[in-house]
């Protein structure tokens, strides 16, 4: 048996400088997406991330009869009849979080039965609060885990009413639900059971998303939304750079003193993870304490930058980074006491990093397990900027969301080592 494949990082000896333009948004390409299918009519996506998750999708809605187009590496065309059709085989997501979450909810609307299915990763990952959610709202929809594969049995017509759902856990049912909304005979209220909702700026690029294709949502309180039966009008719709993935690029930046143009104002991501820049911005003496419920997928770089920083960070309410690709909490713990034992602590989802300067410019043994998660990959190469001999398992998997993460750092004048398979 071959090797499994390493990635390592050669720390730079200068400071990086020089251009990268991080790929199309993956939260709002998949919004798109499913957006464009719903609608009569063919729309143009620009600026559009073409990745593993994004390719899932659009894979996905070709099975259930829509034309998906790529005629260049940032543009979907997307022709639909605006009713999805019953595929004749089960619909494989991998680990993408939100195409399993948005078409669950989605192929209510289809004649016929469907089953999502996903990796062995995905089948860890609840889904059971929107499954809750569907049924009480007359949609036959089942897991035998709550974890997919998923089985939902569409009649083909959607009535109004109204959704609760507990948004807890993943600001993604939330989304899922609101964007079936629109598809709806009648007015749909989509109601949260509790004020306390995942990331809800993601909520938020829902509801522009959905405008931009025609929908009309009305805000009834702080926890209710109405949404009209508009359907959705195709459109061409332009997708702004991937936040997530710039931090990587902001984090890199700040820990080598260097300067990188993203081509993009730092004031132009309406996504949430761009809150991560004004905590980049203060190293190397960050903040305290970091509040990652609303900027969840940027944990991981700050995590990983506070290794570097002057003093402790504490990172709270983390609870759901433990359901994403993997138990991020864990991952980063694991990762980070393999730099320096007592470099991270856990206290119940709670990460402490304990900042050690002195780490920069030290050599290292240590592996680096990413459970196949993109971000876990990313954001342990930042340490290798500081670090040697910091070895990424599965390089790979940044696929998932930035297939061209290593090129963009090597084309700053970073060295990367791969070995392996």
């Amino acid at each position: 048996m071959s090797a499994p494949a390493t990635v390592t990082v050669v720390p730079p000896t200068q400071a990086l400088q020089g251009r990268v333009a991080p790929p199309g948004s993956k939260s709002i390409t998949n919004r798109a997406l499913l957006l464009a299918a719903l609608a009569k009519g063919t729309s143009r996506l620009s600026g559009a991330l073409k990745s593993d998750d994004t390719r899932y999708m659009s894979g996905a809605l070709r099975l259930m009869g829509v034309t998906v187009e790529e005629p260049d590496a940032t543009t979907f065309v997307v022709t639909s009849s605006g009713q999805l059709q019953a595929p004749a085989e089960a619909l494989f997501l991998g680990n993408a979080g939100t195409a399993v979450r948005f078409l669950t909810a989605a192929v209510s609307t289809v004649a016929g039965t469907v089953v999502l299915d996903g990796d062995h990763y995905m089948h860890k990952r609840p889904i059971e609060p929107l499954l809750r959610a569907l049924r009480a709202g007359g949609v036959q929809a089942s897991s035998a885990t709550g974890c997919p594969p998923v089985t939902v049995q569409g009649s083909g017509l959607l009535p109004g009413g109204r959704f609760e759902i507990d948004g807890g856990l993943s600001s993604q049912y939330v989304s899922a639900l609101l964007m079936l909304a629109a598809c709806g005979q009648g007015p749909i209220d989509v109601a949260l059971t509790g004020k306390d909702i995942g990331a809800r700026g993601y909520v938020d690029l829902t509801l522009a998303c959905m405008r931009a294709f025609g929908a009309q949502v009305q805000m009834l309180d702080d926890v209710t939304w109405r949404v009209a039966p508009t359907g959705y009008q195709a459109t061409d719709y332009l997708i702004e750079p991937d936040a997530s993935a710039a931090t990587y690029l902001w984090a890199a930046e700040a820990l080598t003193v260097g300067r990188i143009d993203l081509g993009v104002a730092n004031d132009a991501f309406t996504q949430p993870d761009a809150h991560a820049r004004q905590f980049i911005a203060q190293f190397p003496r960050m903040a305290a304490e970091i509040d990652g419920s609303q900027m969840q997928d940027a944990i991981p770089t700050l995590a990983v930058l506070a290794a570097f920083n002057q003093a402790p960070v504490r990172f709270t309410q983390l609870a759901n980074l433990r359901v994403k690709e993997c138990d991020r909490v864990q991952a980063l713990y694991d990762g980070l006491n393999a730099i320096r034992p007592g470099l991270a602590t856990v206290e119940g989802d709670d990460l402490i990093v304990h900042a050690d300067p002195s780490l920069a410019g030290t050599e290292v043994q240590a592996s680096i397990d990413t459970h196949s998660d993109h971000r876990m990959a990313m954001c342990f190469a930042l340490a290798g900027l500081k670090v040697a001999g910091i070895h990424i398992q599965d390089p790979a998997c940044v696929g998932k969301t930035y297939p061209d993460y290593w090129n963009a750092l090597a084309s700053l004048g970073v060295q990367t080592r791969f070995t392996g398979a």
